[in-house]
């Protein structure tokens, strides 16, 4: 089991410095492999500038998402670099203004669904607007800006492959239906987007053709696939492989580590305290 120290943000008294935050790995794995490297969290610390102060990052909160995640499904612990390189891909992605596309078939398509839910609205805490945005709306539309300024949520970028019915059913009669995900890929990406991708079997031939034209014009892939990674494997940058082979068990072992990311992404983006 990965056993975590944590010591305690300290808020600096110069504004625009970063806090310090000191995370050490103090676990191994069962065979000796060192344990979950949480070293890189430390470096996730963003400065609100609006205000130009810094944020109260809670990187104790994020560590504390994926030891708790850990312990609750042990299974996935041979997963945990994986699972923070992810979390850099995104990190990397929202911070130079790109966008996450999603896809998957079935079950996967609802959980792509699920995963742009999580990205673009709150999650685990709440996400005010930036104060700049506030104030635009309050100058600029009285009693309806304020009602805007206090109910619209900060979100990132997410989009799900899946949910374009109107395209889906248009391509896939008239063009390739294997190519119904790359088309969007095609169109939607560019270079500094990221594209996760899910199948339970690593070999869905649509989520492996988006993949292929995801890398071919510039986008980083995370897969989400089941025991061995299938052909998926060869196209990722992050593969992301559970050790299940049954579908219902794949998806089962999914849904905490992208809910995982989920919460990760937003300590990253939104670790002020609203207070």
């Amino acid at each position: 089991m990965v056993r975590v120290r944590h010591i305690e943000s300290q808020k600096p008294e110069v504004a625009g410095q970063f806090p310090q935050v000191n995370i050490q790995d103090e676990g191994r794995y069962g065979d000796g492999r060192p344990g979950l490297s949480l070293h890189n969290l430390k470096k996730y610390t963003p400065i609100d500038t609006d205000r130009g102060i810094p944020y109260r990052f809670g990187m104790n909160g994020g560590s504390q998402i994926l030891c708790q995640m850990l312990t609750r499904h042990p299974e996935l612990e041979p997963l945990g670099n994986e699972i923070l390189r992810a979390f850099e891909v995104l990190s990397e992605t929202f911070a130079s203004g790109g966008k996450l596309l999603v896809c998957g078939n079935g079950g996967s398509s609802a959980d792509a669904d699920h995963i742009v839910g999580e990205l673009m609205k709150e999650f685990k805490k709440k996400r005010p607007l930036p104060e700049c945005v506030r104030q635009s709306f309050l100058e600029g539309y009285g009693a309806e800006g304020a009602y805007l300024a206090e109910n619209l949520q900060a979100g990132l970028p997410a989009l799900s492959l899946s949910a374009h019915t109107a395209l889906l059913t248009a391509f896939a009669n008239d063009a390739k239906p294997d190519l119904v995900f790359a088309q969007q890929v095609c169109c939607l990406g560019k270079p500094g987007d990221t594209l996760l991708a899910l199948s339970t079997s690593g070999n869905s031939p649509n989520v492996c053709f988006a993949a292929m034209t995801a890398k071919s014009i510039g986008l980083r892939v995370i897969a989400l696939t089941g025991k061995g990674g299938g052909r998926l494997k060869t196209f990722s940058d992050v593969l992301l492989s559970v050790p299940e082979e049954e579908t219902d068990r794949v998806q089962e072992l999914h849904l905490p580590i992208y809910h995982a990311l989920c919460a990760l992404v937003e300590e990253r983006f939104f670790p002020y305290d609203a207070s």
